[in-house]
């Protein structure tokens, strides 16, 4: 028995089954990521005015060309979603696939940049003085009486590293969920964010490939099958133009 309202519309909704659920499922993931963004605006306004607990300016501490850079490559991605979908309106199955394949490399690319940003974060250190002082740098050693950091005041890793002893020490931590409130939501918002991006890029992928079978028997249901994963993947881009502001800029 076929299953119905696959390419027709439901009476009662005005949508086929598969949009409508899709329209649920991004409901929910609205639900998840406001969750989590009203964590971060409850975390930054408690957060103190001063001292090591302070909330940081996120132009501080992340790169912001490299946020911008993967700021315009999902943008990139999402006309280029539905470049390949009207290409399966007007027929045209070999420029879906051209078009689905550079949505795939957008997303390759941004989990790439992404990678290298966290892999910086966890090579980058913040050493916590007494008296509230932060110095933040590269790491060159750690001992049981002194640790060696080269300060982010004093340029690049060719300058001497600037000593430190045990006793004026606090903690030691690289920038990873552990070193303050902001980096442990960052790393929650953007791993999440990530986690969405490659589930994305696995359903393009399976759109691109094996899933082009349907196009030579059910050519309106395999359209409305990337219309569906065009949704998700534009869901999945409007998420990142929110956090890149808000984690980036402000």
């Amino acid at each position: 028995m076929d299953i119905p309202y696959t390419v027709s519309p439901r009476l009662d909704t005005g949508l086929w089954n598969a949009k409508l659920g899709i329209w649920l499922f991004l409901a929910s993931e609205v639900m998840l990521f406001g969750a989590l963004f009203s964590t971060y605006i409850l975390l930054r306004v408690h957060a103190p005015e001063s001292g090591v607990l302070m909330w940081p300016k996120g132009s501080d501490y992340l790169n912001i060309p490299i946020g911008t850079f993967n700021t315009a490559v999902l943008i990139t991605s999402s006309i280029t979603v539905i470049l390949g979908w009207a290409s399966l309106v007007m027929k045209n199955l070999t420029k879906f696939r051209w078009y689905m394949g550079a949505t795939i490399l957008c997303g390759l690319i941004f989990l790439g940049v992404k990678a290298y940003e966290y892999n910086e974060k966890f090579h980058h250190y913040g050493i916590f003085l007494k008296g509230g002082t932060v110095v933040t740098g590269h790491l060159v050693s750690e001992a049981e009486d002194h640790a060696m950091l080269i300060p982010d005041a004093k340029g690049d890793h060719h300058s001497e590293p600037k000593r430190f002893e045990r006793s004026e020490i606090v903690r030691i931590s690289c920038f990873g969920p552990k070193y303050s409130p902001f980096f442990a939501i960052y790393f929650t918002l953007t791993g999440l964010h990530a986690i969405h991006v490659i589930g994305g890029m696995i359903v393009n992928a399976y759109l691109w490939g094996p899933g082009t079978r349907m196009w030579a028997t059910q050519p309106a249901r395999f359209t409305n099958r990337v219309e569906v994963a065009g949704l998700f993947w534009h869901f999945v881009d409007l998420v990142w133009i929110f956090l890149f502001p808000v984690l980036y800029l402000l």
